[in-house]
């Protein structure tokens, strides 16, 4: 299996892990940006950053019960400007980055989007069916630690998020490169109403951060991994590598046991005319003053969108505008 997730516990204990792996979904992300006349290959260490943000967010998404789009974004005053992951509850995946100065190869993740310390991570639960006046719920931290030094690890970012948003232990390996994408979690699970601790008796000191110690001893075989054994080795593998000594319980998504990660854009050409919608009629009209059409083409997947004046005429006559989607107006 190219793509795959792979949820465990750790029997009697209050820790669990998810295991993801992507081939397929990660080479077409990437060879749809490749293909892109008009945009080209990402440069070398956006194309890894992107990778590892993919993994992570099929990760996040994998590890909470949430009806929605869980979207990891990282921005800042670099020369790459935004990265974007969003993942559906079905694990469909899509990605982008936009790059408007040069990137250099081996750049670091401050030198890229952290340079002055303005840059920012987010992640943001967007409910499926969002009652009217409901907002997504977003949690934003700086890209860098307390002591104001920037992060030049996504998994210590995501390590740092975990633990000042949701309060919870967390440790992650993450990698990629041109061929694949991979992460790891582990995360210590609150005590109170989980029921794989075998009727162990802990106490309440050990339900708090930093204080538990079967997760300091489970972190510490986790960070043991290195990028290329997650990379090259399967998940039976890496798994028997670091917790031979352990009892783990395989799992399955919410009893899904072929619910796997892969591509798949939310774009449509009616969401795209919303965003026509809002940028208001006269910007439309204005647009079609100086060419045929209005020409939008997805940030993510590259489908392009074409709306003459006949097009645009019907879209602000009508009364069901769509969502819109991040996109680009030529």
């Amino acid at each position: 299996m190219t793509n795959s997730v792979s949820p465990f516990i750790f029997e009697g204990l209050p820790v669990r892990g998810f295991l993801v792996q992507m081939k397929d979904t990660w080479a077409e992300i990437l060879t749809r940006r490749r293909t892109n006349p008009d945009t080209g290959e990402y440069p070398q260490s956006v194309r890894a950053l992107l990778g590892e943000m993919t993994a992570a967010a099929v990760l996040l998404q994998s590890n909470i019960k949430f009806d929605g789009a869980l979207i990891l974004q990282i921005w800042g005053d670099g020369p790459l400007k935004v990265a974007v992951v969003e993942v559906q509850p079905d694990l469909r995946v899509r990605a982008t980055a936009k790059v408007i100065g040069q990137v250099l190869e081996g750049a670091a993740l401050s030198q890229m989007i952290n340079q002055n310390h303005g840059g920012r991570c987010s992640i943001t639960y967007d409910p499926q069916s969002r009652r009217p006046g409901q907002q997504p719920y977003q949690g934003v931290v700086p890209l860098e630690d307390d002591d104001g030094v920037s992060f030049e690890r996504l998994s210590d970012i995501l390590e740092h998020y975990m633990r000042r948003s949701e309060q919870l232990d967390t440790t992650m390996v993450l990698g990629a490169d041109d061929s694949s994408c991979a992460g790891l979690l582990i995360q210590r699970m609150p005590i109170k109403g989980q029921d794989n601790l075998g009727g162990k008796q802990i106490e309440f000191e050990e339900d708090a951060l930093d204080q538990n110690e079967d997760y300091k001893r489970i972190s510490i075989l986790t960070a043991s991994l290195s990028v290329q054994e997650l990379l090259n080795l399967s998940s039976d593998q890496i798994l028997h590598r670091l917790y031979w000594e352990e009892k783990l319980a395989h799992l399955s998504l919410d009893g899904q046991q072929n619910l796997t990660p892969h591509f798949g854009c939310t774009c449509s050409r009616a969401r795209v005319g919303a965003m026509i919608q809002n940028l208001g009629i006269e910007e439309a009209q204005s647009i079609l003053s100086e060419r045929e059409d209005i020409d939008v083409s997805c940030d993510f997947c590259g489908t392009n969108y074409k709306f003459d004046a006949v097009d645009t005429a019907q879209l602000f006559n009508s009364q069901n505008p769509q969502p819109p989607i991040p996109g680009v107006v030529h």
